[in-house]
């Protein structure tokens, strides 16, 4: 079985979505207002009509910018070639291409751009010369493309700080909860101690009631008195000890079963839902069938992968393929595209899952080896599956 599933980009707020939409049919029509005043004179030509149709349209295919971007943004930039309505449209679209901030889709993007315009300019009565209007072609779709390049980046600034603020939350938690467990446990044999002494008093007064025959009635009311009451405070004691002691336990969840390969496709959706592409190719009848320290190992090399691909390179796509039989290997691949422009990323990491991960294959009897391969980061890992 081979599952494809591609996650689409974080969704718009409404507002967000409608302004976008409403910029591109003002300036739309802003520019097919003043085409029709300077070149025409307010004369009504058939292709005045022409161009408007192309400015809606262009408005129209906005609505799958997000989805296509890369053949969205060349036709709707085509279509600006021969309409001035479409101009907003093909701001937008360009822009949001740009934020993408990958050079073979914003290349083409502008060579489009800037053959269109100049073919727009040269086919309207009354322009400019050619070379002023390539000079303003080539500044204009310039200030497209770096607007929209710099808006990823602060999107990615932006998400990298939030991960930033998460990760510190998370870790402050875990040393406050640390701190007070070791308080609670220092609290505990403390507590132990105090109890040790008390039975030890218990223990002291029983047996001189048990061997001393010659005591006065005061002498053995004075004894009991005293067992009886280190008793009581022993009691106590216990009772704080234990208080303490559940207190540490019910603090804590329950221990949750670890995940084994079977729970491999929760994992692809998991991860979907967090904003990564991922693509599954699985070619493993059972996903159930592995042992459970295969499985789980497989399952823990996946999600590592996941997270690093997640954390380098946020805006590519993963491909993950599963394969193998019992009585051979299990074998998986994560492969992703090298993000390009970006030597490093900025979210700090422990630099040590990559080890953990060639650490875990080899306590299970595999292999796994990471690698540069074709423009790709690649992880592979063969582990064995008895019949």
């Amino acid at each position: 079985m081979d599952a494809i599933q591609v996650a689409p980009p974080p969704p718009l707020s409404h507002w967000q979505s409608t302004w976008r939409y409403l910029f591109a049919s003002i300036t739309g029509a802003g520019f097919w207002i003043a085409t029709f005043y300077n070149a025409y004179g307010w004369n009504f030509a058939p292709y005045l009509a022409l161009d408007l149709v192309l400015g809606i349209l262009s408005v129209v295919l906005m609505r799958w910018r997000r989805r296509r971007p890369l053949a969205i943004a060349l036709l709707v930039s085509a279509i600006g070639g021969v309409s001035s309505a479409a101009s907003g449209a093909v701001v937008v679209t360009a822009m949001s291409l740009a934020t993408r901030r990958r050079w073979r889709e914003i290349v083409p993007l502008a060579v489009v751009g800037v053959v269109a315009s100049v073919v727009y300019f040269e086919t309207q009565p009354g322009q400019a010369a050619l070379p002023i209007s390539v000079l303003f072609t080539v500044v204009f779709v310039s200030a497209v493309i770096a607007a929209g390049m710099y808006v990823g980046a602060r999107r990615d600034l932006v998400a990298t700080l939030r991960e930033r603020a998460d990760r510190a939350e998370r870790e402050e938690g875990l040393r406050v909860g640390q701190a007070q467990a070791t308080e609670r446990a220092r609290i505990a044999r403390e507590m132990h101690d105090a109890l040790a002494h008390r039975l030890s008093l218990v223990a002291l007064h029983a047996g001189a009631l048990e061997y001393c025959r010659s005591l006065s009635d005061a002498e053995v009311s004075k004894a009991a008195a005293i067992t009886r009451k280190s008793a009581y405070l022993a009691l106590q004691d216990l009772h704080a000890i234990l208080g303490v002691l559940r207190t540490l336990e019910t603090d804590a969840p329950p221990e949750r079963p670890q995940p084994t390969l079977a729970d491999l496709p929760a994992l692809v959706q998991e991860a979907i839902g967090s904003g990564t592409r991922v693509r599954l190719h699985n070619q493993v009848d059972n996903l159930a069938g592995p042992p459970e320290a295969i499985g789980r190992g497989a399952y823990r090399m996946i999600q590592e992968s996941l997270t690093n691909a997640r954390k380098h390179a946020p805006d590519t796509a993963v491909d993950v393929t599963l394969s193998g039989r019992p009585g051979g290997q299990l074998m998986l691949e994560v492969r992703n595209p090298l993000r390009l422009g970006a030597t490093a990323s900025a979210t700090p990491g422990s630099g040590l899952g990559l080890l953990g991960l060639t650490e875990r294959a080899d306590l299970i009897g595999g292999r796994l080896e990471h690698m540069k391969l074709n423009g790709d980061f690649v992880v592979r890992a063969w582990l064995p599956w008895p019949a």
